[in-house]
């Protein structure tokens, strides 16, 4: 049987669960989760293998209108991703039919298979997904769509199935061992920012970059501190919190899931420091890793 290779890349407007949908079909926790919109900044890869096929899931941003320099550079990844898809997988929330036409209009001209998965679908009734299915259906002519709850792990199978039969032909473009394209490091920020979406309001979860320090292997313990950059010297004391308790439970918590993901006991040491204005700062935001 010839081996079957491809980039499966997820898109869709904010918060309509690309990241839960990713990690469900990896079967491991790549991408943060939250209620809020806007959680993904970068393009994540999670990488499947069996005998004879690997896909590389591409979790993307939420598709959005950009206000700052940062946002700028999420829709970069989405740019790119269009570029490199062998299928793409078109997420879309159950009672939303909101879509960005520009992107509509790239899938229907790309060429490119395209999967629709109607997702939270356990929030909605079978009446009313039906009738979103004719509606996408006029949207995108092409797709093939599946109703799911990534949450609930409902159609994940039959969505990895109908994925492997679109599959394109080719060898295999990562070795075989690998789950993911991005360093420990990243994951360890990608938690502490995880925590820090879950606990803080408003602005402040979008106004703070996380950069991992040292990062020591030890017998015993892994070694890691990492600074938690704000845009203002408000944000800092509520970072902070009063006597430090805000920063000691965003600690504690991501310690033991950073625990949890690699496997080995922590010493998290969290510090904040104030980058005035970063998120539309060049300069800085290539420093932290975002591509203009």
């Amino acid at each position: 049987m010839a081996h079957k290779s491809g980039f499966v890349n997820i898109i869709g407007n904010p918060n309509v669960g690309k990241s839960t949908l990713m990690n469900a079909l990896v079967g491991q926790k790549l991408s943060i989760i939250t209620s809020k919109a806007q959680t993904t900044r970068h393009r994540i890869m999670g990488i499947v293998n069996g005998e004879d096929f690997q896909i590389v899931y591409s979790d993307l941003p939420g598709v959005l209108k950009p206000q700052y320099k940062l946002q700028e550079s999420m829709m970069k990844f989405i740019g790119d991703a269009l570029l490199d898809a062998d299928i793409f997988l078109y997420v879309a929330e159950a009672g939303d039919t909101s879509f960005h036409q520009e992107i509509i209009e790239k899938l229907n001209s790309s060429g490119i298979p395209v999967l629709l998965i109607i997702n939270k679908i356990d929030l909605s009734d079978q009446t009313k997904v039906e009738k979103e299915i004719f509606f996408w259906k006029d949207v995108l002519p092409d797709a093939i769509i599946i109703p799911a709850s990534a949450l609930h792990l409902f159609n994940i199978k039959v969505i990895f199935e109908k994925l492997l039969e679109m599959l394109p032909e080719g060898a295999p473009f990562f070795p075989k061992d690998e789950l993911t394209d991005r360093s420990m490091r990243f994951f360890v920020s990608e938690i502490i920012r995880e925590r820090i979406l879950v606990h803080y309001k408003q602005e402040i979860p979008y106004s703070v970059e996380i950069v991992v320090g040292e990062y020591k292997e030890r017998d015993d313990i892994t070694y890691i501190t990492a600074t938690i950059y704000v845009s203002r010297d408000s944000q800092k004391g509520i970072i902070i919190g009063h006597q430090g308790k805000a920063i000691k439970r965003v600690g504690t918590e991501a310690r033991k899931e950073i625990e949890s993901f690699i496997d080995s006991k922590v010493y998290l040491d969290l510090r904040v420091k104030v980058k005035k204005d970063w998120r539309n700062d060049t300069r800085e935001l290539k420093r932290f890793g975002y591509d203009l």
